[in-house]
């Protein structure tokens, strides 16, 4: 086992700037727009509010107090009280008003996300880690829902503050708000490089993320592994390597921060204590009021949080922009069967009959001239498959026999469009596999693939995934355990079903194959983890089903070879022999060998 994750990094997207990727959430933001719209006008309203303060300040400085006034003191205390309830009611509004739509907006891109990567080609989770989609769904979405909520309603709200504000500076008096401006440009200059610069952090740790999810959710899944070979020592210290590198970005993020939080806090800061000197001089010199000079004040304070807080939205800003990303690389990915015939205007009739005009000959199964070579191998690469022919007649169980990587499991993945073929074509009952609906092919094909995979679910649910006739499909994979459990078929059979046997879980994939009573069957060596006496039992229920349907079955061992009317020989990509397995034990000395691990292919086996 490794100690670092060699799942292949996610390809890299364009770069686009933080307002254009923010632009992408608007699809999911627009059923919303009203509400958040009316959130963003009360949180103006509540800053607007606190600009009010100083203006009853002034009066009440250069009137009642001035005058000598109690009673107009006490009015004006009042005032300010009724505007400070008024203020801290109505930001309890806005917060009100987006919790439950945003809540909405997530959860519709989690969902959206969610149904994509059902979709998407098998091709795309090859070259993905699952902890990065994981983090896509869970941490990334988290940030968009916190930037919708806060940093993008408050970059709106502080904008429109500060500029409120410095119109009532400038009014107040010109030459002192003039000063205040000052800091404007440096600022607007040293937030553009932080934005830069941050940026690159926050994708950096966003990615990390997704590697260290990958590592955690391995490890869980492969506790097996790790303790049986003693490894929990190396996978910590693959966890601690990568748990580093993120504390590392997530300081640097931090120094980042921090940076721009000085320059925002200290230069406002001097400006306005420059205005106020310069304030107490025409104030002695009778130039100014005090009421005017403590208004001027109190504004200048009012609009310290609107300026110091720009580093800290800026950063979420950012955060989120990279967050979108990388939910928009996930979902940019194209689907299957994009551009593909339509459902319901495919040749065939519903029934699933021959369509019309398709000679009778060419039922069942037939692969013509197929060819295949995995997305990721180059263009030079030897492919996998190359001019595969092979025709398996309607209602013939066919056995495909070849050595360890000669692509066996490859040919039975093309059949219900795991992967697409590079050249040549696929037909059941003589229609072309491409020119079917995928839901319609599935429906058609059932499969069991050699590594049986099953889900959180009970053993009724993961079953009747294939089809509804559960006590059938579990007497023919001899699956009668399930009802001696203690819950029976409604036993939850725990993630990826390790609360079974290798063999349990191996009868309940073949269980789930055959309960729909498929017209094509693929099974990917299906007994392979059986003892002999389980495998007799098997092969002689399975046999009732194969009679009623057309299958390919990759077989390593005689016993299962004997389940069909005939075999087939892959070697070098190419299908070298077809007959009955007595045939082919006379004329193929390489299937010989493939059956009895004796024979002159002994040496080279190991390499097709």
């Amino acid at each position: 086992m490794s100690s670092l994750p060699d799942s292949p990094a996610p390809p890299a997207a364009p770069q686009r700037s933080a307002v254009r990727s923010l632009l992408r959430l608007w699809p999911y933001v627009r059923p919303v727009k009203a509400r958040w719209l009316t959130a963003v006008f009360v949180a103006i309203a509540a800053s607007c509010v606190g600009l009010v303060i100083p203006l009853v300040l002034k009066w009440l400085v250069d009137g009642p107090v001035a005058d000598g006034d109690t009673a107009g003191v006490w009015w004006g205390a009042l005032y300010l009280l009724l505007l400070g309830l008024a203020e801290a009611l109505l930001f309890g509004l806005r917060r009100w008003l987006v919790a439950r739509p945003l809540s909405r907006v997530e959860s519709a891109m989690r969902a959206d996300l969610y149904a994509h990567l059902q979709r998407v080609p098998v091709a795309f989770h090859d070259r993905w880690a699952s902890g990065q989609l994981l983090s896509r769904a869970t941490t990334d979405l988290m940030l968009v829902r916190l930037f919708l909520a806060f940093p993008l309603t408050f970059l709106v709200v502080n904008a429109v503050t500060l500029l409120a504000g410095a119109v009532i500076l400038l009014v107040q008096q010109w030459t002192l708000g003039l000063v205040l401006l000052v800091p404007v440009v440096p600022l607007t200059v040293l937030c553009r490089v932080f934005e830069a610069r941050y940026s690159v952090a926050a994708r950096r740790a966003q990615d990390q993320v997704g590697d260290l999810t990958t590592v955690v959710e391995e490890s869980v899944l492969g506790i097996r592994i790790i303790k049986g070979f003693g490894r929990h020592r190396s996978q910590a210290r693959a966890f601690r390597e990568l748990s580093d590198g993120l504390r590392g970005t997530e300081l640097t993020k931090a120094r980042q921060l921090a940076g721009i939080s000085a320059y925002v806090t200290t230069l406002p800061e001097l400006a306005i204590g420059t205005a106020l000197v310069l304030g107490c001089v025409q104030v002695a010199d009778g130039d100014l009021s005090a009421g005017t000079l403590v208004a001027f004040l109190a504004t200048a304070l009012a609009l310290r949080w609107p300026v110091e807080s720009v580093g800290y939205l800026l950063a979420m800003s950012q955060e989120a922009a990279t967050a979108t990303e990388r939910f928009f690389e996930a979902l940019d990915e194209p689907r299957e069967g994009a551009g593909e015939t339509a459902p319901g205007t495919a040749s065939a009739d519903p029934a699933g009959k021959n369509p019309a005009g398709t000679d009778p000959a060419d039922g069942g199964l037939r692969f013509d001239g197929v060819r295949f070579r995995y997305p990721d191998a180059g263009p030079d690469s030897v492919p996998v498959l190359d001019g595969i022919d092979l025709h398996i007649r309607p209602g013939e169980t066919m056995a495909l026999v070849g050595a360890t990587g000669s692509g066996k499991t490859t040919l039975t993945a093309l059949v219900p469009r795991l992967h697409d073929t590079d050249a040549g074509r696929i037909t059941l009952d003589g229609e072309d596999i491409t020119a079917m609906p995928r839901e319609r092919l599935r429906s058609l094909v059932s499969v069991a693939f050699e590594e049986p995979t099953l889900f959180s679910a009970t053993i009724a649910e993961n079953v009747t995934m294939g089809g509804p006739e559960l006590d059938r499909a579990l007497e023919t994979a001899q699956a009668g355990f399930a009802r001696e459990l203690p819950e029976g078929t409604g036993t939850q059979v725990g993630e990826q079903g390790l609360s079974l046997s290798g063999g349990q879980r191996q009868r309940l994939a073949l269980a789930r194959a055959v309960a729909g009573t498929p017209r094509f069957l693929v099974l990917d060596d299906p007994l392979s983890a059986l003892d002999v006496h389980t495998e007799a039992l098997v092969e002689a229920a399975l046999r009732q089903v194969l009679a009623d349907t057309t299958a390919l079955v990759v077989a390593h061992r005689p016993s299962t070879v004997q389940l069909a009317d005939r075999v087939a020989l892959l070697s070098g990509g190419r299908i070298t022999a077809v007959g009955t397995h007595d045939e082919l034990l006379h004329s193929s000395a390489e299937y010989a060998w493939l059956m009895s691990g004796t024979g002159p292919f002994g040496a080279e086996g190991d390499e097709r």
